[in-house]
């Protein structure tokens, strides 16, 4: 029996929620024990912020009047016992709607004002101004009042040619695509550009985001949803009608603006909707069936996509099903398939993304935190080894034995010149990268490439204008990947020179690979190209249409240089930190050895009393280290998490 999306969803959450307790009770052990250094921290940080942050997004996108938004419904929101999102007859969602939830804002609906692009911003820019949204509360617990707050982004305005044109609804060169005009001339528009729902969903607060997408004129009109979130969707339901197959308009949204980057795989579902349409009573059900699959092959052939990928369904017999727990019509809505499809495939394949990448930051985190452990191993044995030589000796031995360990410290202390001077350079050289990838440079790329843009005339060599502007970018991460190699071969020198003279275990962690960037870039490159069809090229004649065209590249651009910079900046507060603990447990060494020395000569303690207790710690280490690989292979497991042990009951060896 198929679990429906809900269910693999709830699941996902359950091992989500389960990671970040057994994170939270790792973290509480770690700085008991001493072993919370900046490099440990902050592979528990990343690993928290993965956990807690990380999104699945789906977007739903067709032409009007296909069900999207009633298969919203009946797919997330048949719990509430009646539609939430607007799906009557004609054209319901008339602006882009996501759908998630951020515990830091009350629940609410979130309306951007049409009139904003008119202002040289893009979306990005807008989530950042609160006061030019109007906000409207919603009731998550009354199902009237919060789809009366849903209903507002079917609103509309009708406005004159003039300013429908300024919006981006009304085209000269594009006749056939307008909307019909009335009586007087006006033209139906949008009232809303975006819309965000905060509201605690279940699914929602579990990370999921719905995006509900318009129809082909309402997308045309706004560029940076086409080149920018949608293609960051995690999975793209796209809704036929069963009724009319492929339409010429469906075809136009799927070539132009589900734009695959690189290999969709499993992430492109089509939906064969309103399949209820051919429930005939003077037809077999054998017949009925084979009508369907008619459509389906038909459907696969023209977007070219495996048959598999094209599902029949009927959102609104499934809605109905639901409500009415009703299972032979659920089953003949044909719903639970899809739901099945979307939990394996969608969140199958995030989950091991998930999984991989905690397996990664994990393996990192009990590296960093056993290399602190083995320093305290061999300064003991060392220490251990030193009081050993003190048997049957007097006192001017003892007195010349912390003058020599005096002297060693001193020296210990001048080296830290050349520890100074490396990060002296390396900080240089991190602001070269920040420079080559920071947003100065950017804006200078967007400026060339808008430039180009507005050149007069139709813009046939769209390729080599979109080449000449990533080749540029692609430059400046082969630049930061030759600096960063400068950097790795001075710590390689400076961590050979360190660990010679100071039995240091350091060593340099694996420079940060640029090329999976570079790649985003590629893929980018060919969203664009590939949008700027025949169709779009035309476009490129308006001023305002390039400037919207830019900004949404820059808001992409810009996500893909902050990554790669926080690649960068991990990989040298790894050997900073690094560093940073092997210093502090040798200068506690120091204090340790003397404190021993001190001791015997005082008499406060004799020699094999001293040396049982550093044999004592010594065992202590070793149990750390065994509580160490549990706590953390529980992290990387299915088990229930057990109450890890704290540090009395393995002694706190670090502050001997």
């Amino acid at each position: 029996m198929t679990r429906s999306f809900n269910q693999q969803f709830d699941q996902h959450g359950v091992w989500r929620r389960s990671f970040a307790k057994r994170l939270k009770w790792l973290s509480g052990w770690l700085a008991e024990n001493e072993l919370l250094d900046q490099a440990v921290a902050e592979r528990l940080r990343e690993l928290e912020a993965q956990m807690r942050t990380s999104k699945v997004m789906v977007a739903f996108v067709a032409e009007f009047s296909r069900g999207k938004s009633e298969l919203i419904n009946a797919i997330f929101f048949a719990g509430y016992g009646r539609r939430i999102m607007p799906a009557s007859a004609g054209r319901t969602t008339m602006c882009p709607t996501e759908l998630g939830y951020d515990a830091a804002h009350p629940p609410g609906l979130r309306l951007l004002p049409i009139e904003t692009r008119l202002e040289p911003h893009s979306l990005i820019h807008w989530r950042e101004e609160p006061l030019r949204w109007t906000d409207v509360p919603v009731d998550v617990e009354n199902a009237e009042k919060l789809a009366e707050a849903m209903s507002k982004v079917a609103e509309v305005r009708w406005v004159p040619l003039a300013e429908a044109r300024a919006l981006g609804f009304w085209s000269d060169d594009a006749p056939d695509e307008n909307p019909m005009p009335d009586d007087q001339g006006r033209v139906e528009i949008p009232r809303w550009r975006h819309a965000v729902l905060n509201m605690p969903h279940p699914l929602l607060e579990q990370g999921l985001v719905i995006l509900d997408t318009p129809g082909l004129n309402a997308i045309g009109a706004e560029p940076e949803l086409t080149v920018s979130l949608i293609p960051q969707a995690h999975a793209v339901v796209f809704i036929l009608g069963a009724d009319t197959g492929v339409t010429r308009s469906d075809l136009a949204i799927w070539r132009e603006h589900l734009i695959t980057e690189g290999d969709a795989g499993d992430t492109r579902i089509v939906v064969l909707n309103k399949i209820d349409t051919m429930w005939d009573t003077l037809s077999t059900p054998a017949q009925i069936d084979a009508q369907i699959e008619r459509q389906r092959k038909g459907a696969a052939e023209l977007l070219g996509v495996p048959l598999p990928q094209v599902l029949p369904v009927s959102a609104q017999k499934g809605l109905q099903a639901k409500i009415r727990r009703d299972a032979p019509l659920l089953q003949a809505s044909r719903l639970p398939g899809l739901e099945a499809v979307l939990g394996e495939g969608l969140l199958g394949k995030r989950e091991t993304m998930l999984r991989l990448a905690v397996d990664a930051g994990i393996a990192a985190l009990r590296a960093e935190a056993s290399r602190i452990l083995h320093v305290r191993q061999r300064d003991f044995s060392e220490q251990a080894l030193e009081l050993q030589g003190l048997r049957g000796k007097n006192v001017s031995v003892i007195r010349h034995m912390r003058t020599r360990i005096e002297q060693e410290q001193s020296e210990f202390e001048s080296s830290n010149v050349r520890i100074l001077a490396l990060r002296s350079v390396q900080g240089k050289l991190l602001r070269e990268v920040y420079a080559v990838l920071g947003s100065t440079a950017l804006k200078a790329d967007m400026a060339h490439l808008a430039a180009a843009l507005k050149r007069p005339g139709i813009k046939l060599s769209i390729r080599k204008i979109y080449g000449e502007t990533f080749d540029s970018l692609r430059n400046n991460l082969r630049e930061v990947q030759a600096t960063t190699g400068e950097i790795q071969s001075m710590l390689h020198a400076t961590f050979r020179q360190l660990n010679a003279e100071h039995g240091f275990t350091l060593q340099a962690p694996a420079e940060p690979d640029l090329m999976g960037f570079e790649q985003q870039l590629s893929q980018i490159e060919q969203s664009h190209v590939h949008y700027l069809g025949m169709s779009n090229l035309l476009k490129l004649a308006q001023a305002d249409f390039c400037d919207k065209l830019v900004r949404a590249l820059a808001s992409r651009l810009r996500v893909v240089n902050e990554a790669a910079m926080t690649e960068v900046e991990r990989w040298s507060k790894g050997a900073g930190a690094q560093l940073d603990a092997q210093l502090k447990e040798r200068r506690r060494n120091f204090g340790r050895r003397l404190e021993s020395v001190e001791r015997i000569q005082g008499a406060a303690g004799n020699l094999d009393e001293r040396l049982a207790e550093i044999a004592a710690h010594e065992s202590g280490l070793t149990e750390l280290q065994q509580r160490l690989n549990e706590l953390t292979s529980l992290l990387t497991s299915n088990e229930a998490p057990a109450a890890p042990a704290t540090a009395s009951a393995v002694g706190v060896v670090s502050a001997a």
